[in-house]
């Protein structure tokens, strides 16, 4: 597919520095060698490369191919644990291609910023995520993310790209097939960008399939979502199930206030393809950017869908049968494999921040969010809706009429009000009657007979579960 169309828009803007993030696996690299190979002295015989290609329809263009030395640095080899190990290997990079040099933010300010020899520079990469602000001596910099509108065609396939490779590979009929699987990027305001590794996975193998999410660990993401408090697992809950969130998006991410600056997990997910814009505003009062956003397609829901399962992987038994028990409304049996669930993943969802106080939030809310994935097209699950005279923790709609409906309230255990555990229970059990959390059921009507209720009672790893 030809993107040379980027080198003349590139080109034409006249930005010394330009910074372009998008998603891996989105053609940067190959963008960059594109760009190496047109303007670089090694490749001044090498027209031919670009004959027949968009760049090459104009005289001025034709001209400028190999007229200028072009230092080339990829980074993209670099998958170092920890910081200071990735710096001394992009020092080593450094050291083995050019010469030796301290890799600090006075690297890019002498490169980029005071040197009379640069013409252009451009860099590329996922996210501007830094250990620090090392971009902030770059006044001269162009920043383009997947929130900007430049070069928004230029990494990542078309949908008339996409559908015109699927019509010479004899595949026209599964071009629905894969704008649901792989479409959804967005870049600026041109939507309906595809994922092209995926794509062309595709079109080489004829099956669809995770292929990009599964081209990375997704360890970071997974991480901060599974040590996320509250509201992160209740966002994620709303996106996996085809809903939209609200969040305040900050593009410049310092790897430093992940775990504790609001909704930084968003600007992260966002820059990485795992989420779509659907709608941005601009509020006057608070000089800040909302967007609107979603999951950007099903391969993605299945990514986020398989990190959830394996938060309970090693407990995969236990977490199974409790289900299994909740479903058949066995109470001895659901306390027993509840405990043995929460005794073994319990901390998995502690981030170590001091956040052990609302370590049994963290951990239910996760819990829940397993429960949607495992009881997926026999119930339709949401949490902290409004029912009755309150919002209910969690309620579990049955699709078929033979299956009961389930409410279920969690409360952690208050020494200064409670005695022991049991009263925690009833504490739950007394909420969901006093606000009345069936309305919502009868209203769909559900008889009351068909409905279970179920108070979960949480000490640090115990678990207590009564029932109405």
């Amino acid at each position: 597919m030809d993107k040379t169309k980027f080198i003349e828009e590139w080109w034409e803007s006249q930005d010394e520095v330009t910074l372009i993030t998008r998603p891996r696996r989105f053609g940067k690299t190959l963008n960059m060698s594109m760009v190496e190979q047109f303007f670089s002295t090694k490749y001044a015989s090498r027209g031919d490369l670009f004959q027949g290609l968009a760049i090459w329809e104009k005289e001025k263009y034709q001209e400028l191919q190999g007229t200028y030395p072009v230092i080339s640095l990829s980074f993209a080899n670099v998958k170092e644990r920890n910081y200071e190990t990735t710096v001394q290997r992009m020092n080593q990079i450094l050291t083995e291609v050019y010469y030796d040099v301290s890799f600090t933010r006075s690297l890019f300010n002498s490169t980029f910023k005071t040197n009379p020899y640069l013409e252009r520079a451009i860099m590329t990469g996922i996210t501007r995520v830094s250990r620090e602000s090392i971009f902030s001596d770059l006044n001269n910099l162009e920043v383009v993310t997947t929130t900007s509108e430049k070069y928004a065609e230029r990494f990542g396939f078309t949908e008339n790209e996409v559908f015109a490779a699927l019509d010479e590979f004899g595949m026209s009929d599964q071009k629905q097939k894969i704008k649901n699987w792989y479409d959804g990027f967005t870049f600026g305001k041109q939507t309906d960008i595809y994922n092209p590794w995926s794509v062309l996975n595709y079109l080489d193998k004829r099956k669809a399939a995770t292929y990009w999410a599964n081209s990375s660990s997704n360890s970071l993401v997974g991480k901060l979502i599974q040590e996320g408090d509250k509201e992160i697992k209740q966002k994620l809950e709303c996106l996996m199930q085809g809903g939209k969130i609200r969040v305040e998006i900050d593009e410049q991410i310092v790897y430093g206030e992940l775990h504790t600056k609001r909704n930084s997990i968003w600007s992260l997910l966002l820059a990485s393809g795992y989420l779509k814009v659907v709608q941005m505003e601009f509020m006057e009062e608070t000089s800040r950017w909302y967007h609107t956003l979603t999951l950007t397609n099903r391969e993605v829901r299945l990514m986020f869908g398989n990190m959830i399962r394996g938060w309970f992987a090693k407990q995969d038994s236990s977490y199974n049968d409790f289900i299994k028990a909740l479903l058949l409304g066995d109470l001895d049996a659901m306390n027993d494999y509840m405990n043995h669930v929460s005794q073994s993943v319990y901390g998995c969802f502690d981030s170590g921040k001091g956040s052990s106080g609302s370590q049994p939030e963290r951990f239910y809310h996760g819990f829940v969010l397993g429960m949607l994935m495992e009881l997926e097209g026999r119930y339709q699950l949401t949490s902290n809706r409004e029912s009755g005279f309150g919002r209910y923790d969690v309620m579990l709609e049955p699709l078929k009429p033979e299956d009961p409906a389930i409410i279920l309230e969690f409360k952690v255990f208050q020494p200064r009000r409670e005695k022991e555990l049991s009263d925690t229970v009833q504490a739950a059990l007394k909420q969901i009657e006093e606000k009345q959390y069936e309305t919502t059921l009868l209203n769909r009507g559900i008889r009351r007979s068909r409905i279970r209720k179920y108070g979960f009672a949480f000490e640090g790893q115990r678990v207590l579960i009564g029932e109405a």
